[in-house]
């Protein structure tokens, strides 16, 4: 898939670091297509944070060989990840984090679309697969994926009234400012990807969105049913405490 943007995208360019942030987790074998595969003329940078998986001085060894700052971190979870890997791009100049998931189920191609708009005033760009509903089946997402994905996004978009198309993919870029207001807030496993949504929410953030397409069928490292089960019951949780919030009952997630 191949994205267009507009021609004074070199001038854009200028408005701000964008730094790509590869998360790995056991998939030193797969990182290396996936690092082929991302337009990094629409990057300034790009970093690698792993999160202590078993494999971490393979990932080390081929970050070497591409020239990219690797940080290797100690069993923190996705979320401690993730957190960990948007507060390096911010100390090292970002003004703009783009999140990679490091087995490139997620096609990269759609990178300098994102970057345009994080640079046109987007504080958060979400990666969807639903943009054409159809698509993800004929991807190979299975059914109840794909019935559940439905179901919790438009859960979320009645909670949150963010016009997104979907809430849970794992192509998404931030911007410094709502890197910054999130700060070390929310959990460090998988709900982080969901409490961030909602910290972006209740901090007026800017929202937009790209179509994108994931690959089932090659290997991924995608979470199994137990853990998206435990994820499917948290969402409402996040949804809970973010209307309570609003309500004015402040809590750790929700506060100024």
């Amino acid at each position: 898939m191949c994205y267009l943007y507009s021609m004074n995208y070199m001038e854009q360019k200028k408005q701000g670091k964008a730094v790509g942030v590869i998360l790995t987790y056991n998939c030193a074998h797969l990182v290396e297509g996936l690092i082929r595969r991302i337009p990094r003329d629409a990057l300034d940078e790009i970093i690698i944070v792993d999160d202590s998986t078993r494999d971490q001085n393979e990932t080390g060894a081929i970050a070497a060989k591409y020239d990219i700052p690797f940080f290797p971190q100690h069993c923190v979870g996705y979320g401690g990840n993730l957190k960990y890997g948007l507060r390096k791009a911010i100390e090292r100049g970002a003004a703009f984090a783009i999140e990679i998931h490091g087995d490139g189920q997620f096609d990269p191609s759609g990178i300098p679309l994102t970057v345009e708009k994080l640079r046109g005033g987007a504080d958060f760009v979400m990666g969807s697969r639903f943009t054409n509903w159809k698509q993800p089946l004929r991807d190979g997402m299975p059914l109840i994926r794909f019935i559940a994905n439905i179901m919790l996004s438009t859960i979320a978009r009645t909670v949150l009234r963010i016009p997104w198309s979907e809430y849970h993919s794992g192509f998404r870029a931030y911007s410094g400012r709502l890197i910054n207001a999130v700060g070390n807030k929310g959990a460090d496993n998988h709900i982080f990807s969901f409490q961030i949504i909602a910290l972006a929410r209740f901090h007026n953030m800017k929202f937009d969105e790209i179509p994108i397409r994931a690959n089932y069928r090659d290997e991924h490292t995608s979470v199994g049913l137990p853990e998206a089960a435990v994820y499917f019951f948290q969402v409402f949780i996040v949804l809970s405490q973010y209307v309570l919030a609003r309500l004015g009952a402040k809590s750790d997630l929700f506060k100024e």
